[in-house]
Parts: structure tokens; sequence; C-alpha cells
């Protein structure tokens, strides 16, 4: 079962560099709106996790630059669980111009749990057992 949520954003001119086009940083900025509302689409709450002394910090960041996003255009980031295997969950994202279908961009991000104190590793399947359960659900 592969759930993807479709997030619009309207890109704002505040975004843009000297060329007009969306900054390659804010992309990130989209993608972490994209899997932040995935979760709470999934039924998940990433705000009761840091609340119970878990954070979910990024391991790792690959972006792909397709197409320019401007100033006025929006953007839909679609976002999904690409993997997860107890431990580490990797999101998958697509962002294309709302007003053409374009694909401007294809990305993932990597995800693990630490404890919110030390920064230690910790387990989903343990601490987080309804989140294991939904993820695995999503990669079948």
């Amino acid at each position: 079962m592969k759930t993807v949520n479709q997030s619009e954003i309207k890109v704002r001119y505040s975004e843009t560099d000297q060329m007009g086009v969306v900054y390659h940083t804010n992309y990130l900025v989209w993608c972490e709106i994209g899997r932040t509302n995935l979760i709470s689409q999934l039924g998940f709450d990433y705000v009761e996790m840091e609340a119970q002394g878990y954070l979910a910090p990024v391991l790792d960041v690959q972006l792909q630059y397709k197409f320019p996003l401007r100033y006025g255009q929006s953007a839909i980031v679609k976002t999904w669980v690409a993997a997860y295997d107890g431990l580490r969950t990797t999101y998958g994202y697509e962002i294309r111009v709302k007003e053409t279908d374009q694909l401007a961009l294809t990305a993932t991000t990597t995800h693990a749990i630490v404890t919110k104190e030390h920064f230690k590793p910790a387990s989903f399947r343990r601490h987080f057992p309804e989140w294991d359960k939904g993820y695995k659900k999503e990669v079948e």
C-alpha cells in the first residue's frame, strides 16, 4: 500500500534567486512540508514523538534538479515512504510545476530516530510499534 501525500506550495518571491528561479535549498524545506504532511496523513504525530523524548534527524539527502520553478508558480510536492527497515525510513519526493505538470525535482531523505537527550539510536519497532506497523504496510 503506497500512500502519496500531495502538498501544494505557492512559490514566494523570497524563495527565488537572482536568476528568478527557486533557490535550491528551498526544495529541502518543501520536502519537509511534504514529509510532515504525509506523517499526519498516515495518522502519526511527530510532535508527540518529540514529547516522548525522540527525534528523527536526517541521515542522508539526495536531490536531483530537473526543471526550474519560478515566482508566481505553484509546486506540487508528492511524498511517500520509499523504504523502511525498522530503524531507518527513506521518504521519496517528486516536485512538479502545478501549472504544467513538469517534473522539477526528485529527492529522497533518510531518517532514523534517536533519543533527544543523548542522540542515541532507537528502534521504531520497540518505541513506536504503531508507526512500525504502518510504515511496513507502506513498503509492502
